[in-house]
Protein backbone atom coordinates (compact mmCIF):
# COMPACT_ATOMS: atom_id res chain seq x y z
CA UNK A 1 0.00 0.00 0.00
CA UNK A 2 1.29 3.53 -0.85
CA UNK A 3 2.06 5.53 2.18
CA UNK A 4 -0.25 8.43 2.36
CA UNK A 5 2.92 10.84 2.61
CA UNK A 6 4.91 9.49 -0.41
CA UNK A 7 6.21 12.35 -2.91
CA UNK A 8 3.46 10.62 -5.42
CA UNK A 9 0.58 10.47 -3.29
CA UNK A 10 -2.17 14.05 -3.34
CA UNK A 11 -1.76 14.51 0.30
CA UNK A 12 1.97 14.80 -0.03
CA UNK A 13 1.62 17.00 -3.33
CA UNK A 14 -0.55 19.38 -1.13
CA UNK A 15 1.73 19.13 1.67
CA UNK A 16 4.53 20.70 -0.45
CA UNK A 17 2.79 23.19 -1.92
CA UNK A 18 1.43 24.78 1.90
CA UNK A 19 4.01 27.82 2.53
CA UNK A 20 5.32 28.37 5.70
CA UNK A 21 3.21 31.61 6.53
CA UNK A 22 3.99 34.07 9.33
CA UNK A 23 1.46 36.29 11.81
CA UNK A 24 3.28 39.37 12.84
CA UNK A 25 0.69 40.46 16.19
CA UNK A 26 1.82 43.96 17.37
CA UNK A 27 0.67 45.23 20.58
CA UNK A 28 1.47 48.70 22.68
CA UNK A 29 -0.49 49.36 25.60
CA UNK A 30 -3.41 46.76 25.26
CA UNK A 31 -2.73 44.51 28.47
CA UNK A 32 -7.16 44.31 28.69
CA UNK A 33 -6.98 43.19 24.83
CA UNK A 34 -3.85 41.52 23.71
CA UNK A 35 -5.01 38.18 25.49
CA UNK A 36 -8.05 37.54 23.08
CA UNK A 37 -5.85 38.45 19.85
CA UNK A 38 -2.85 36.08 21.13
CA UNK A 39 -5.67 33.29 21.58
CA UNK A 40 -7.14 34.25 18.23
CA UNK A 41 -3.34 33.67 16.31
CA UNK A 42 -2.85 30.52 18.81
CA UNK A 43 -6.01 28.70 17.45
CA UNK A 44 -5.00 28.93 13.25
CA UNK A 45 -5.62 25.83 11.77
CA UNK A 46 -3.17 26.58 9.47
CA UNK A 47 -0.07 24.81 9.40
CA UNK A 48 3.18 25.57 8.96
CA UNK A 49 2.36 28.68 10.43
CA UNK A 50 5.05 30.81 13.11
CA UNK A 51 3.65 33.18 15.13
CA UNK A 52 5.47 36.62 16.84
CA UNK A 53 4.18 38.57 19.99
CA UNK A 54 5.76 41.93 19.74
CA UNK A 55 4.92 44.48 22.21
CA UNK A 56 6.64 48.08 21.42
CA UNK A 57 7.68 49.11 24.94
CA UNK A 58 4.27 49.59 26.62
CA UNK A 59 4.00 51.33 29.29
CA UNK A 60 1.18 49.20 30.98
CA UNK A 61 1.56 45.65 31.36
CA UNK A 62 0.76 44.42 28.23
CA UNK A 63 3.94 42.17 27.49
CA UNK A 64 2.86 40.43 31.00
CA UNK A 65 -0.44 39.70 29.34
CA UNK A 66 1.24 38.14 26.29
CA UNK A 67 3.59 35.84 28.16
CA UNK A 68 0.12 34.87 30.20
CA UNK A 69 -1.29 34.35 27.47
CA UNK A 70 1.54 32.15 25.53
CA UNK A 71 2.51 30.16 28.84
CA UNK A 72 1.59 26.37 28.70
CA UNK A 73 1.30 26.78 25.23
CA UNK A 74 1.86 23.10 23.31
CA UNK A 75 0.68 23.26 19.91
CA UNK A 76 1.55 22.61 16.34
CA UNK A 77 2.95 26.40 15.95
CA UNK A 78 6.17 28.00 16.19
CA UNK A 79 5.80 31.12 19.05
CA UNK A 80 7.75 34.20 19.27
CA UNK A 81 7.12 36.15 22.24
CA UNK A 82 9.51 39.82 21.84
CA UNK A 83 9.40 43.59 23.37
CA UNK A 84 10.65 46.72 22.31
CA UNK A 85 13.23 48.69 24.62
CA UNK A 86 12.21 51.61 23.25
CA UNK A 87 8.82 52.23 21.15
CA UNK A 88 9.33 51.96 17.24
CA UNK A 89 5.73 53.24 16.10
CA UNK A 90 3.83 51.37 13.98
CA UNK A 91 5.87 50.81 10.50
CA UNK A 92 9.31 50.18 12.19
CA UNK A 93 7.98 47.96 14.22
CA UNK A 94 5.67 45.70 11.59
CA UNK A 95 9.34 46.27 9.56
CA UNK A 96 11.58 44.99 12.08
CA UNK A 97 9.16 41.58 12.70
CA UNK A 98 9.19 41.27 8.96
CA UNK A 99 13.00 41.20 9.06
CA UNK A 100 12.49 38.90 11.66
CA UNK A 101 9.73 36.56 9.58
CA UNK A 102 10.70 33.16 7.69
CA UNK A 103 7.32 33.15 6.02
CA UNK A 104 6.32 33.74 2.35
CA UNK A 105 3.02 35.46 3.34
CA UNK A 106 2.80 38.27 6.25
CA UNK A 107 -0.07 38.28 7.94
CA UNK A 108 -0.82 41.90 10.03
CA UNK A 109 -2.57 41.70 13.18
CA UNK A 110 -3.50 44.39 15.76
CA UNK A 111 -3.07 43.73 19.49
CA UNK A 112 -6.53 44.92 19.63
CA UNK A 113 -8.45 42.67 17.36
CA UNK A 114 -9.29 38.71 16.78
CA UNK A 115 -8.22 36.97 13.54
CA UNK A 116 -10.92 34.32 13.28
CA UNK A 117 -9.70 30.64 13.17
CA UNK A 118 -9.63 30.33 9.65
CA UNK A 119 -8.10 33.66 8.64
CA UNK A 120 -4.58 31.83 7.54
CA UNK A 121 -6.05 29.06 5.96
CA UNK A 122 -8.78 30.76 4.07
CA UNK A 123 -6.10 33.50 2.90
CA UNK A 124 -3.36 30.95 1.66
CA UNK A 125 -5.92 29.07 -0.28
CA UNK A 126 -7.23 32.18 -1.88
CA UNK A 127 -3.48 33.41 -3.10
CA UNK A 128 -2.52 29.36 -3.91
CA UNK A 129 -5.86 29.75 -6.24
CA UNK A 130 -4.36 32.89 -7.63
CA UNK A 131 -0.81 31.27 -8.39
CA UNK A 132 0.91 33.30 -5.73
CA UNK A 133 1.27 36.33 -8.16
CA UNK A 134 -0.74 39.14 -5.71
CA UNK A 135 1.95 40.55 -2.98
CA UNK A 136 -1.20 41.95 -1.00
CA UNK A 137 -4.77 40.37 0.29
CA UNK A 138 -6.75 42.62 1.95
CA UNK A 139 -9.52 40.60 3.95
CA UNK A 140 -12.87 41.76 4.96
CA UNK A 141 -13.33 42.61 8.92
CA UNK A 142 -16.27 42.10 11.25
CA UNK A 143 -17.14 45.18 13.31
CA UNK A 144 -16.63 44.29 17.31
CA UNK A 145 -17.76 46.19 20.19
CA UNK A 146 -15.46 47.00 23.07
CA UNK A 147 -17.47 44.15 25.11
CA UNK A 148 -16.43 41.93 22.57
CA UNK A 149 -19.85 41.42 20.68
CA UNK A 150 -19.93 41.27 16.91
CA UNK A 151 -21.69 43.21 14.65
CA UNK A 152 -22.13 44.23 11.04
CA UNK A 153 -19.51 43.69 8.41
CA UNK A 154 -17.07 45.88 7.55
CA UNK A 155 -15.73 46.00 3.60
CA UNK A 156 -12.93 48.38 2.08
CA UNK A 157 -12.30 49.44 -0.82
CA UNK A 158 -12.19 46.48 -3.36
CA UNK A 159 -8.99 46.71 -4.36
CA UNK A 160 -8.77 43.88 -7.84
CA UNK A 161 -9.86 47.35 -9.50
CA UNK A 162 -6.50 48.89 -8.89
CA UNK A 163 -4.70 47.74 -11.46
CA UNK A 164 -2.21 50.80 -12.26
CA UNK A 165 -0.34 53.48 -10.53
CA UNK A 166 -2.54 56.00 -12.75
CA UNK A 167 -5.72 53.75 -10.47
CA UNK A 168 -4.24 54.36 -7.31
CA UNK A 169 -3.34 58.16 -8.09
CA UNK A 170 -7.29 58.24 -9.31
CA UNK A 171 -8.78 56.99 -6.05
CA UNK A 172 -6.69 55.97 -3.05
CA UNK A 173 -8.52 53.63 -1.65
CA UNK A 174 -10.33 53.38 1.82
CA UNK A 175 -8.08 51.03 3.57
CA UNK A 176 -7.43 48.77 7.31
CA UNK A 177 -4.52 47.24 7.57
CA UNK A 178 -5.84 45.29 10.30
CA UNK A 179 -6.70 42.71 7.82
CA UNK A 180 -4.16 42.41 5.05
CA UNK A 181 -1.57 39.75 4.68
CA UNK A 182 1.57 41.02 2.47
CA UNK A 183 4.13 38.86 0.44
CA UNK A 184 7.58 38.63 1.84
CA UNK A 185 8.44 39.86 -1.98
CA UNK A 186 7.29 43.70 -1.03
CA UNK A 187 10.08 43.57 1.55
CA UNK A 188 12.56 42.07 -0.54
CA UNK A 189 11.84 44.61 -3.67
CA UNK A 190 11.02 47.73 -1.51
CA UNK A 191 13.15 47.21 2.06
CA UNK A 192 12.18 48.06 5.29
CA UNK A 193 9.64 50.79 5.85
CA UNK A 194 10.64 54.27 7.24
CA UNK A 195 10.04 54.93 10.57
CA UNK A 196 7.61 57.66 11.58
CA UNK A 197 4.58 56.70 9.76
CA UNK A 198 1.11 56.31 11.30
CA UNK A 199 0.14 53.83 9.55
CA UNK A 200 1.67 50.64 6.84
CA UNK A 201 -1.69 50.45 4.89
CA UNK A 202 -1.44 52.46 2.03
CA UNK A 203 2.06 52.55 1.93
CA UNK A 204 1.90 48.17 1.74
CA UNK A 205 -1.16 48.72 -0.88
CA UNK A 206 0.62 51.28 -3.52
CA UNK A 207 3.49 48.89 -3.72
CA UNK A 208 1.62 45.76 -4.05
CA UNK A 209 0.11 47.33 -6.58
CA UNK A 210 3.19 48.31 -8.30
CA UNK A 211 4.30 44.59 -8.12
CA UNK A 212 2.20 41.70 -8.19
CA UNK A 213 -1.02 43.12 -7.46
CA UNK A 214 -3.39 43.83 -4.47
CA UNK A 215 -6.57 41.42 -4.15
CA UNK A 216 -9.55 41.16 -1.84
CA UNK A 217 -11.09 38.43 -0.35
CA UNK A 218 -14.34 39.37 0.87
CA UNK A 219 -14.50 37.50 4.03
CA UNK A 220 -14.82 38.84 7.15
CA UNK A 221 -11.86 36.87 9.12
CA UNK A 222 -11.00 39.91 11.78
CA UNK A 223 -12.82 40.91 14.26
CA UNK A 224 -12.32 45.06 14.39
CA UNK A 225 -12.61 46.33 18.08
CA UNK A 226 -14.46 49.47 17.71
CA UNK A 227 -12.57 51.92 20.19
CA UNK A 228 -9.55 50.69 19.32
CA UNK A 229 -6.04 52.63 18.88
CA UNK A 230 -7.68 53.78 15.72
CA UNK A 231 -10.75 55.34 17.38
CA UNK A 232 -11.41 58.98 16.91
CA UNK A 233 -9.99 61.06 19.64
CA UNK A 234 -11.80 63.84 21.61
CA UNK A 235 -9.45 66.48 23.21
CA UNK A 236 -9.85 68.14 26.71
CA UNK A 237 -8.34 71.35 25.89
CA UNK A 238 -6.22 73.19 22.83
CA UNK A 239 -2.92 71.90 24.10
CA UNK A 240 -4.12 68.36 23.77
CA UNK A 241 -5.80 69.02 20.01
CA UNK A 242 -2.55 70.92 18.92
CA UNK A 243 0.06 68.02 20.18
CA UNK A 244 -2.36 65.39 17.83
CA UNK A 245 -2.54 67.78 14.96
CA UNK A 246 1.60 68.04 15.26
CA UNK A 247 1.91 64.37 15.74
CA UNK A 248 -0.85 63.91 12.19
CA UNK A 249 1.71 66.04 10.84
CA UNK A 250 4.79 64.34 11.73
CA UNK A 251 3.16 61.18 10.23
CA UNK A 252 1.89 62.79 6.95
CA UNK A 253 5.25 63.90 6.75
CA UNK A 254 6.96 60.46 7.02
CA UNK A 255 4.18 58.63 4.76
CA UNK A 256 5.16 60.83 1.77
CA UNK A 257 8.64 60.20 2.28
CA UNK A 258 7.66 56.47 1.99
CA UNK A 259 5.22 56.79 -0.70
CA UNK A 260 7.92 59.10 -2.78
CA UNK A 261 10.94 56.30 -2.33
CA UNK A 262 9.11 53.85 -3.32
CA UNK A 263 7.85 55.55 -6.35
CA UNK A 264 11.32 56.17 -6.97
CA UNK A 265 12.25 52.19 -6.78
CA UNK A 266 8.96 51.56 -8.64
CA UNK A 267 10.36 54.16 -11.44
CA UNK A 268 7.37 56.07 -11.26
CA UNK A 269 8.74 59.18 -9.36
CA UNK A 270 8.62 62.12 -10.88
CA UNK A 271 4.87 61.42 -11.28
CA UNK A 272 4.53 61.15 -7.33
CA UNK A 273 6.67 64.05 -6.75
CA UNK A 274 4.07 66.23 -8.98
CA UNK A 275 0.77 64.41 -7.57
CA UNK A 276 1.73 64.95 -4.11
CA UNK A 277 3.49 68.39 -4.17
CA UNK A 278 0.12 70.01 -3.19
CA UNK A 279 0.03 68.09 0.06
CA UNK A 280 3.54 68.24 0.62
CA UNK A 281 3.77 71.96 0.78
CA UNK A 282 0.61 71.49 2.94
CA UNK A 283 2.26 69.25 5.54
CA UNK A 284 6.19 71.48 5.20
CA UNK A 285 3.81 74.43 5.85
CA UNK A 286 1.98 73.23 8.91
CA UNK A 287 5.54 71.73 10.10
CA UNK A 288 7.32 75.05 9.89
CA UNK A 289 4.37 77.04 11.34
CA UNK A 290 4.46 75.44 15.13
CA UNK A 291 8.64 75.50 14.20
CA UNK A 292 8.91 78.83 13.71
CA UNK A 293 9.71 80.84 16.92
CA UNK A 294 8.91 84.11 16.61
CA UNK A 295 5.33 85.53 15.69
CA UNK A 296 6.82 87.71 12.84
CA UNK A 297 8.28 84.25 11.67
CA UNK A 298 5.23 82.52 11.29
CA UNK A 299 3.25 85.78 9.79
CA UNK A 300 6.15 85.54 7.08
CA UNK A 301 4.72 82.14 6.38
CA UNK A 302 1.76 83.24 6.43
CA UNK A 303 2.50 85.80 3.69
CA UNK A 304 4.55 83.97 1.30
CA UNK A 305 3.04 80.65 1.13
CA UNK A 306 1.08 81.15 -1.02
CA UNK A 307 0.56 77.36 -2.90
CA UNK A 308 -1.28 76.29 0.23
CA UNK A 309 -4.71 77.73 0.33
CA UNK A 310 -5.58 80.77 2.44
CA UNK A 311 -8.20 79.23 4.65
CA UNK A 312 -5.39 76.46 5.83
CA UNK A 313 -2.72 78.99 6.39
CA UNK A 314 -5.23 81.34 8.65
CA UNK A 315 -5.91 78.26 10.61
CA UNK A 316 -2.67 77.03 11.35
CA UNK A 317 -1.64 81.23 12.22
CA UNK A 318 -3.98 80.99 14.97
CA UNK A 319 -3.21 77.54 16.21
CA UNK A 320 0.84 78.34 16.24
CA UNK A 321 0.60 81.97 17.21
CA UNK A 322 -2.72 82.29 19.73
CA UNK A 323 -4.42 79.14 20.43
CA UNK A 324 -6.82 80.33 23.17
CA UNK A 325 -9.09 81.73 20.35
CA UNK A 326 -9.84 77.38 19.57
CA UNK A 327 -11.07 77.19 23.51
CA UNK A 328 -14.43 78.39 23.88
CA UNK A 329 -15.39 75.96 20.71
CA UNK A 330 -13.85 73.04 22.25
CA UNK A 331 -15.76 73.85 25.66
CA UNK A 332 -19.24 73.94 23.17
CA UNK A 333 -18.70 70.62 22.09
CA UNK A 334 -17.94 68.98 25.10
CA UNK A 335 -20.72 70.26 26.78
CA UNK A 336 -22.90 69.08 23.44
CA UNK A 337 -21.26 65.63 24.11
CA UNK A 338 -22.55 66.13 28.25
CA UNK A 339 -26.08 66.70 27.34
CA UNK A 340 -26.06 64.04 24.38
CA UNK A 341 -24.92 61.24 27.04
Amino acid sequence: MTDSLSPQSPTAALAAERPLVSILLIAYNQQQQIADAVQGALAQTYQPLEIIVSDDASSDATFAAIEAAVAGYNGAHRVVVRHNAANQGISAHLSQLAQMANGELLFVAAGDDISTPDRCERVVDFWLAHDRRPDLIAADLADMDEAGHVHERVSPTELDRYRSFDDWLNARPWLVGAAHTWSRRLFERFGPMLPGAAAEDQIMVLRAILSGGAVTLREPLVRYRRGGLSRKRRYGSVDELIARMRQSNRYGLAELAQLQRDADIAGVGERMRAAMAPKLAREQFIHAMFEARSLAARAGLLARSAGVKLGLRIRMFLYASCPAVYAPGLWVKRTLRRNRS
